[in-house]
């Protein structure tokens, strides 16, 4: 038995989650209409509706034909519920997608997020993991996402987590050994650049990691902006530095092949042999490596680009520390002494004067706090500090970011939601989601003639209203035989931001007071508890207890 395209839709809405990853606008695939006329030019006839209908799917806004055909809009109109992939970004996924829903601010859209963990036992080596067993008991597995469990590694003496984190550096100063001879002799090198770089690789050292996909607004390049003062830096004999980069660019990503090419030409330059290192052929493995063998994770990506990121949080797993940008998950993952973080709040508009900004506030950082706590060691050979920073990242940030805690959360934010929903839309073949679908319908049709017959307002013509006064409304409607509790109305107060943009300040739903035939008044009162211009108005709007939430069906009327 066929089902009607209305059907089918609040069916699949009901079982469908669209999780978006990225802010990027290359990481949102979109085609010209041609493009579709080309290759699915049947797809419309199949769903039984309009070529119209089916590219309005894909569009922000229906009947723009200019518009392309987005996948990630056609997502979201087929999901029920939309999240992004840390809080940080969840905020930004909502200002993506307003225009899908333009009658509400973002800050009111139903879209949240997950935060993306990482899973434990693949991340965390098999020296971190036996350690964790032995220091905090076999229930590792079954507790990896209760704090409190975590909490234990604070009673570790400091010795014992110092010399965990030497063995750790251990194996990957001899794996970084091995792989640049490697590297170095399969790209003829002149020996006597492999014998320097070699030579520089000593335990000794502080190790920073950079390692992922070479993409520009990841600002792989931000170290190298003063190359002189970088130079300083890393040439201290009293304080051994090495910054270690791999990771590969997407093959159309110039730019980003770019990036590679000047970390390879720095690494290069005699004064930096050794000292800026750079691993080819990046996988799992190498990093593997890498998140458990460097003392600090390094981060700078472009704010707020970094949907979330989670290499860094691999890098916590083993004792590392992250040293970042307050972009994706260290944006809500900091915590003070349990890492470094540059500030998120942007400071200039233009990209080239916060570049120069982050890139000095990384060399201070660096000269200031990390490098003097690393090698102020005490008799024993062991920086509390710098242990008390481990025990922080552990204990405090850890737990947060494993996989079992994203997982949870997708259960109980969205999987459990809808699991239920689906039961109810699928009872007695279909009954609900034919009921939704012939509501939509309905309401559709008698919307255009949904009208205010009049409304009512205090009258401060005598005395400006302040604050603490009661602010009394009443609003009749023509429902044009819609029920009357089928519509909302709120009254809604905003404020014009510098940006020209409005700012929802408050919004509130009148109750409705009574209905007879095709009219109903609703009333509310609030009383103003702000001071400065608002504007107002009222948006009038359907409503059902069967809706999974406002935008769900998004007819909306302002007045």
């Amino acid at each position: 038995m066929g089902i009607a395209f209305g059907v089918a839709y609040e069916i699949i809405r009901s079982t469908s989650l669209f999780t978006t990853h990225t802010p990027v606008p290359a990481g949102h695939d979109t085609f010209t209409e041609d493009i579709l006329r080309k290759y699915v030019p049947h797809y419309a006839d199949r769903l039984n509706i309009s070529w119209d209908d089916f590219m309005n799917l894909g569009r922000f806004h229906k009947g723009n034909t200019n518009e392309k055909f987005s996948m990630s809009v056609l997502a979201a109109n087929l999901s029920q519920e939309m999240n992004g992939v840390s809080k940080l970004h969840g905020e930004v996924t909502r200002n993506m997608f307003k225009d899908l829903y333009p009658s509400y601010f973002a800050d009111e859209l139903f879209i949240g997020h997950v935060t993306n963990g990482v899973h434990f036992p693949t991340w965390a080596t098999a020296n971190w993991q036996e350690f964790y067993h032995q220091k905090l008991g076999d229930e590792l597995y079954e507790q990896q996402s209760n704090p409190d469990f975590w909490d234990k590694v604070r009673s570790i003496p400091d010795q014992e987590i110092w010399e965990q984190r030497k063995i750790a550096k251990s194996e990957f100063v001899n794996f970084l050994i091995d792989k640049l001879q490697e590297d170095l002799t399969q790209r003829q090198e002149n020996p006597k650049v492999i014998f320097s770089t070699l030579e520089h690789i000593e335990e000794n050292a502080l190790y920073i990691g950079f390692a992922r996909r070479f993409a520009t607004y990841k600002r792989a390049h931000l170290i190298f902006s003063n190359l002189d003062r970088l130079a300083e830096i890393l040439n201290d004999p009293e304080k051994p530095l090495r910054f270690v980069f791999a990771g590969k660019a997407h093959p159309n990503d110039i730019p980003g092949q770019d990036l590679i090419k000047r970390v390879i030409e720095v690494s290069k330059m005699p004064r930096f042999l050794g000292k800026v290192i750079f691993l080819e052929n990046y996988d799992m493995n190498i990093g593997r490596q890498l998140v458990s063998g460097v003392d600090i994770w390094l981060n700078t990506p472009t704010r707020p680009l970094e949907a979330s990121g989670t290499s860094g949080e691999k890098a916590v797993m083993n004792g590392v520390m992250n040293f970042s940008v307050l972009d994706g998950w260290w944006a809500e993952g900091y915590k003070p002494n349990a890492g470094w973080a540059i500030q998120e709040a942007r400071t200039y508009g233009n990209q080239a004067f916060q570049d120069e900004l982050d890139a000095e506030t990384l060399y201070q950082i660096l000269e200031d706090e990390i490098l003097p706590i690393y090698f102020e060691k005490n008799e024993l050979g062991v920086s509390q500090k710098w242990v008390a920073h481990i025990k922080n990242t552990i204990s405090k940030i850890a737990p947060h970011y494993t996989m079992k805690r994203m997982v949870d959360d997708y259960y109980n934010k969205f999987y459990n939601k809808l699991f239920e929903r689906s039961k109810l839309i699928r009872t007695d073949h279909f009954k609900l989601a034919e009921k939704i679908s012939d509501w939509k319908e309905d309401i559709s049709n008698k919307w255009e003639n949904v009208e205010v017959v009049s409304v009512r307002l205090p009258d401060s013509s005598s005395r400006p209203m302040s604050l603490g006064d009661k602010f009394n409304v009443e609003i009749q409607v023509n429902t044009n035989h819609i029920p009357a509790d089928n519509i909302g109305i709120d009254i809604v107060i905003g404020q014009n931001k510098e940006d020209g943009e409005k700012e929802i300040s408050h919004a509130e739903e009148l109750k409705l007071v009574n209905s007879s035939g095709s009219k109903a008044t609703y009333s509310g009162n609030l009383t103003l508890n702000m001071s400065g211009l608002y504007d107002f108005a009222f948006r009038i709007f359907p409503k059902a207890d069967f809706l999974a939430h406002r935008q769900d069906f998004n007819l909306v009327k302002w007045v």
